[in-house]
């Protein structure tokens, strides 16, 4: 799949296509090629990740209107999130697109949920600045609608962590705290081992392929410990 073909499957034809090029170039690429820093993807990323927050966020504002904070907070984070964004890149076949460095293209780089997500983001930053906020704002729910409406509806447990900590504070505030215990394996692969303390004790333990997931792993399984009685 070429370029042109890649923005028919996605529904967007970039007028600067050096914005969709930057937005799928990911920074070892850029190392390997001894580019400079900013011809990265990282840029993009941060500012697509601002107006991915905003959008789904002011969706629901929208739609739940008798919802307070929390509850949309919980709300918006079952979307923005890497599990959500690594779905939607894998479905518009993202990976197949990325410039990578050796290191990157031969570890499964392109298969990587952190790697598509973030050119998700970067995606997303890209068309917002070759556009406006209201066409990005199109594009976003245009892909996200499904699980826009799967959170709204109450079908969707992916963020373990507000899940656990919901759970944690039914009967008041506690301090809850992820810490890192260890990570194992080379720089472009590696495993983290993570464990959340509730007031300092230790109720659980997980391990991911980013800190991310091993915390939401730790929460799942405080949870599982949880309906044994532990907290």
């Amino acid at each position: 799949m070429n370029r042109n073909d890649f923005q028919e499957k996605i529904g967007y034809r970039f007028g600067d296509p050096e914005l969709l090029d930057q937005a799928l170039t990911h920074s070892s690429y850029t190392r390997e090629n001894n580019l400079p820093r900013a011809a990265c993807n990282e840029r993009l990323e941060f500012l697509g990740d601002a107006f991915f927050d905003a959008i789904i966020g002011e969706e629901l504002y929208r739609r739940l209107p008798e919802k307070k904070e929390g509850c949309l907070t919980k709300y918006r984070a079952l979307i923005v999130c890497e599990k959500s964004l690594a779905e939607t890149a894998r479905s518009i076949e993202i990976g197949s697109q990325m410039k990578l460095g050796r290191g990157e293209e031969t570890s499964g780089g392109r298969e990587r949920e952190s790697i598509i997500a973030d050119a998700m983001e970067s995606l997303i930053g890209a068309v917002y600045l070759d556009s406006d906020y209201e066409c990005v704002k199109k594009f976003v729910l245009g892909y996200f609608r499904e699980r826009l409406e799967q959170a709204i509806a109450g079908n969707m447990h992916d963020d373990h962590k507000s899940e656990f900590q919901e759970m944690a504070q039914a009967d008041g505030p506690v301090k809850i705290n992820y810490e890192l215990v260890s990570e194992e394996g080379p720089d472009h692969d590696k495993t983290f081992y993570v464990r959340v303390t509730v007031d300092d004790v230790e109720k659980g333990q997980g391990k991911g392929k980013s800190k991310k997931e091993a915390e939401q792993q730790a929460a799942k399984d405080a949870m599982l410990r949880g309906d044994r009685h532990v907290l």
